[in-house]
């Protein structure tokens, strides 16, 4: 490709581009269930643990997660962008291997059960990015129901979260099952909250998290909501808002009134 000339190198990348774009519409959808599938072992491996069957799904779909993210590396042509935006997703894929290879057993030995409970904070976090991410590329317009799954997505994973990292503390004051996590984190992501408070520091950065979220997302959702019911009124003959269907009827009856009136003054000076 070095001894291309720029014209021909820019034709390279195009077609290249377009063997990308058409592989990535090609797998949208299965990588799409297998996103979802991957997010759904993981939570059940948080909350409790995985069957020898199970397992061998789990690393089944993380092998074909890496086929596809090098495909599609090797197919980039310009590669240092495409890692530059897709770093996430590929510390995402990294991250399993700690645990095929048994390397979580030398940093248990180097840093016990902390580096551990660390280690699962950020699984957390890049395993939801990677099904946010697979999400986005089927969704065409990120609209209203894309954020509601993807609220429903961040809630799911982030009750199987507190509850991995609450559970085992002295006070876990409720927390010590999966559906009290769950609607301690529904409560969250509707900004009501709760007289409870982590204990643990993962447990607070994925409280900040799921809090910073939460605050981004209800005014979004809060005005989306706002103007439907806007809309809604709109449309309604008795409402006191006036609806679009009204506002076009007066136009129509100005601009009648016009012509009327052009053709009285017409006639007045043809008299």
């Amino acid at each position: 490709m070095k001894n291309l000339n720029p014209s021909e190198k820019q034709a390279l990348e195009q077609e290249r581009n377009e063997i990308l774009q058409q592989l990535e519409d090609w797998l949208e959808i299965p990588m799409l269930v297998l996103a979802f599938t991957w997010l759904a072992l993981f939570i059940i491996e948080l909350i409790w643990t995985l069957n020898p069957w199970l397992e061998v799904v789990n690393a089944t779909i993380w092998i074909v997660f890496i086929i596809d993210f090098g495909i599609k590396f090797a197919l980039a042509p310009r590669k240092f962008f495409y890692l530059k935006n897709n770093w996430l997703t590929a510390f995402s894929l990294i991250l399993p291997a700690l645990r095929i290879f048994r390397i979580v057993r030398v940093v248990r030995s180097l840093a016990s059960i902390r580096a551990i409970r660390g280690l699962r904070l950020l699984r957390v976090m890049t395993r939801t990015n990677r099904t946010m991410r697979a999400l986005a590329a089927s969704v065409s317009r990120r609209g209203f129901a894309y954020v509601l799954t993807l609220t429903a997505i961040v809630t799911l994973v982030g009750a199987a979260g507190m509850y991995a990292f609450e559970s085992g503390t002295p006070d876990s004051s409720g927390l010590n099952n999966y559906g009290a996590a769950l609607w301690w984190t529904t409560m969250l992501m509707t900004t009501i909250g709760s007289e409870y408070s982590p204990k643990t520091p993962e447990g607070r950065v994925l409280y900040l998290v799921l809090a910073v979220y939460a605050f981004t997302i209800f005014g979004y959702v809060t005005a989306t909501i706002a103007t439907f019911f806007i809309g809604r009124d709109a449309e309604d003959e008795d409402a006191e808002l006036a609806s679009a269907k009204s506002i076009a009827a007066l136009h129509s009856e100005i601009a009648s009134l016009r012509s009327d009136i052009q053709t009285l003054l017409h006639q007045e000076k043809s008299t």
